[in-house]
């Protein structure tokens, strides 16, 4: 029995030409030989798919095929040998490009590769974080040649076309086989997919295209930053390659301790002796802030290892509003050495107390 080509190719009877084109190329990237070694049923639907398409892309077989069920008076005595497909040499790389999602040119050992991430550790004090600060950062980067503008060639012949692949990057090349004539492509030896080849290397960059450059680069630091804290700057980093872009720039926040102050968060301890006199009587005080002294007034009978809160003397918070407070836990002094008065007071005051 006859087989349909039609149904062979899964179209319509009035399909047209480039119906029928479509779907022959769909099919056969699904069961070219080649993406299936060894297995004879891909092999013998191959073959099925090529007899189908030779006889309706031809128009006097697959009239004579429309009318009387055959296109024998037209397939000649070797049967596919030789057969092109009816869409000139068939290249592999079509069916690669059909699963892989490859666009453009094939191949290239230049592709575009983007530049490296660069990362900097940024040393603050606790008074920058309290008041914010502005940081110069002194960076060696790659940056592309201002000679040879990233060719890697002397200007102005230093690169020039392939000779080879006259710029394509690949070589084509071109096979019989039993199902046909096939066309497979290669990147080009001479100047590995590039396109162009360097025949006087520029001499400020020595054919690399790229330079090393220091570069300033002020950074604005909120105030209230914390420890740890990162952030971009986009586009300061390493130099892409062959067209790719340029890495970014990350600062890590390093805060140094500081003498007297710890940090919980926006607020601020500090540790603050004051005299055993003061503590029983109360008094007011001199205390160290980070933007200078205040006065903390101390109330009487105040036990070792009390904690006074002195409101928004702390940093200002890094995520929200206002600013932190400033705790001050306080130790008494005991005096190990006593005048003669001191201890006469010392001694009337046990007395009292007994």
């Amino acid at each position: 029995m006859a087989k349909d080509y039609y149904k062979v190719l899964g179209v319509e009877r009035g399909a047209s030409p480039e119906e029928i084109k479509k779907a022959y190329r769909q099919l056969a990237k699904q069961y070219h030989p080649d993406l299936h070694k060894g297995s004879k049923e891909h092999e013998e639907k191959f073959k099925e798919l090529n007899e189908a398409y030779r006889v309706l892309s031809d128009e006097k077989a697959r009239a004579n095929f429309d009318r009387f069920g055959t296109a024998e008076e037209n397939r000649g005595a070797s049967g596919f040998e030789g057969f092109d497909f009816g869409m000139g040499d068939f290249d592999i790389n079509d069916i690669f490009e059909s699963f892989f999602g490859g666009t453009g040119r094939r191949f290239s050992s230049r592709r575009a590769r983007n530049g490296a991430d660069i990362e900097v550790e940024l040393p603050l004090s606790l008074e920058e974080v309290a008041a914010g600060a502005t940081k110069t950062i002194n960076l060696k980067l790659e940056v592309e040649c201002g000679n040879c503008k990233g060719t890697g060639g002397e200007p102005p012949s230093g690169v020039q076309t392939c000779s080879i692949c006259q710029g394509a990057g690949y070589i084509k090349t071109t096979r019989t086989t039993p199902f046909g004539l096939f066309a497979t492509t290669s990147p080009c030896k001479r100047c590995g997919g590039a396109g162009r080849v360097i025949v006087k290397p520029c001499h400020q960059c020595s054919g690399s295209g790229h330079v090393r450059h220091t570069e300033e680069i002020n950074v604005d630091i909120p105030a209230g930053i914390n420890d740890g804290d990162r952030f971009r700057i986009q586009g300061k980093g390493e130099m892409g390659r062959a067209g790719g872009s340029t890495g970014n720039l990350y600062i890590v926040v390093r805060v140094q301790p500081h003498k007297i102050f710890k940090r919980q968060g926006g607020n601020l301890l500090l540790e603050l002796p004051i005299p055993f006199a003061t503590a029983v009587l109360g008094g007011s005080v001199k205390v160290p802030t980070i933007n200078g002294e205040a006065e903390l007034k101390v109330v009487a009978g105040t036990e070792d290892g009390s904690n006074f809160r002195m409101r928004g003397l702390g940093l200002k918070q890094s995520h929200g509003y206002g600013r932190g407070d400033q705790i001050v836990r306080v130790s008494i002094i005991i005096p190990k050495k006593l005048s003669k008065k001191q201890r006469e007071l010392f001694e009337q005051l046990k007395k009292e107390e007994l």
